[in-house]
Order: structure tokens, then sequence, then C-alpha cells
């Protein structure tokens, strides 16, 4: 399956210039002959905007920002992943992505899960789960959303759950490349997937963005990886290369989880 990432800088306040930009990108996309887009945490609202504008722009999972998403990937053939903010029971605004299909279908909607600093915390809910895993060109695709992929739990459980690819939009300041170009490789390796990773570009607010979105194979080497700028990115996904790495690497069949029950009891110490 061939994949493409969207590094770009979305515009922040504007749901309808910034689907224009989908509708543009997912056209360029599928003449490219890819089948999944990956976009940026809160494409459609911009990332940095503030409690007041993201209860403002947040909509329900079914909302009309959504559906105009679903229409564009009806027309260009192509599935879709983007973030944006969402409206969910009892008024809670949570930073979501959502995966719609090549037919316009919501396959997943998956809600970040470890909230990031003040930024984070100021605006949004933390998503409860559960795992968001569903089979495209069948390729069981996971999904979680920047920060989260920092944390090797999130990623395992994925991967035990049988993920191939692990879609990760993402706003990853230039403060924090390392993640971009060390820690996000050493998941897709120590997993034995694919990982790939969308960041924004650009300015925002007080926020410079690093860009180097990636795509990562299962034996950890990049295959494709962008730069700094406002950019689109292909990369193929070969299922059997991943079965051969699986073979080479075979950390998931030689875990003894018998060893590690006491992590979920375990606090940090001090």
């Amino acid at each position: 399956m061939r994949i493409a990432l969207y590094q770009g800088p979305a515009e922040p306040g504007s749901i309808a210039r910034n689907l224009a930009l989908l509708e543009a990108r997912a056209t360029e996309a599928a003449g490219r002959g890819v089948r999944l887009m990956i976009c940026p945490e809160m494409f459609l609202s911009g990332y940095n905007i503030g409690p007041e504008q993201a209860s403002r722009l947040a909509e329900p999972a079914d909302g009309p920002a959504l559906a105009r998403a679903a229409a564009i990937a009806r027309g260009s053939g192509i599935a879709l992943l983007l973030g944006y903010p969402e409206r969910g029971k009892g008024d809670a605004i949570y930073n979501a992505a959502q995966l719609i299909g090549r037919d316009g279908r919501s396959l997943a909607n998956y809600r970040k899960c470890h909230l990031f600093g003040d930024l984070d915390r100021g605006m949004f809910r933390a998503g409860a789960g559960p795992t968001a895993l569903v089979q495209l060109d069948g390729i069981r695709v996971g999904l979680l959303i920047c920060y989260d992929v920092e944390f090797p739990e999130s990623v395992r459980l994925l991967a035990l759950a049988g993920a191939d690819l692990v879609a990760v939009p993402t706003a990853l300041m230039d403060t924090f490349d390392g993640v971009a170009r060390i820690l996000v490789p050493a998941r897709a390796l120590e997993n034995q997937i694919f990982l790939a990773y969308a960041n924004r570009s650009g300015r925002e607010g007080n926020l410079h963005y690093c860009g180097l979105s990636c795509v990562v194979g299962p034996d950890g080497a990049e295959l494709a990886r962008a730069g700094r700028g406002e950019e689109l990115i292909l990369a193929d996904l070969d299922l059997a290369r991943l079965s051969a790495s699986r073979v080479a690497n075979p950390y998931l069949a030689d875990r003894r989880p018998e060893l590690y029950g006491a992590l979920a009891d375990m606090t940090c110490a001090k």
C-alpha cells in the first residue's frame, strides 16, 4: 500500500481553508497512486489555538467538517486520517483523529490519551481508549496522536493487538526533534511495525514546529523523511518486508509477560 504524509502549515482557526487544502493535497496524492494520506494533529482547526477557539471550532465526530472530509475522501478515492477538535458528551472537548475510508465511511475515531503540558490540558479532556485498530487494504492500522507515541506502552498495545502500521498525526515542536529522529524509529523497530509520523511545519503563535515527518519500517530504516517545510512525502508499505523483519527480530515472540505484570501497578520513584 502506498501512503502519503502531508506536512504543512494548516491555517489556525480556518476550517474552511484547511478543508480546501485537504482537497488539494488529497487530489495530488491520489494522482501519485496513494491509498492513504495522513495529516497532522488538529489539522482542521490548528493546534495552538487556545481553549475558547478549540471549543468554538469543536464538532461531533459526524459533524459538518468531517462530513466534508468524507466527501473529499470519496471524490479523491483515497483514505484520509486527520486531526480535529471533537465535541463529546457533556460538552467535553477532545484532541481527536478520524480515519475515513475511500468510500467516505468513518473507520475509526481516536482521542489523544496522553495530554502534553498546559497547552493540551487547558483545551482538552484525555481520551480513555479503547485501542483504535482497523483493516485497510489488508493492513491493520492502529492510531495514536503525538505525545501518545512517546509512551512505549501505547505502541506495544497496538503491536500486540496485531497492528502492521501505527499512524500518528502530531504537532512536534523544534525543541523536541529527537522524538522524530530517534524515538519514532526505535518504536517501529522494537514493535516490528511500520510507523507513520505526520507533523506540522512552520510557526503557529509562539510555537515553531520542526517538521521531519517520516515513515519508518519494522527494521527501523527510514522509508521517507521530510525536511522542515511544507511537503508531501510518499512511502510504499510491503508486508513481505514486515514478515521478514519479524523473523529476523522476534521481539514480540520472545517477550516474557510474566516478568512485566508489576508495571501496571508501579509509580515513578521520587
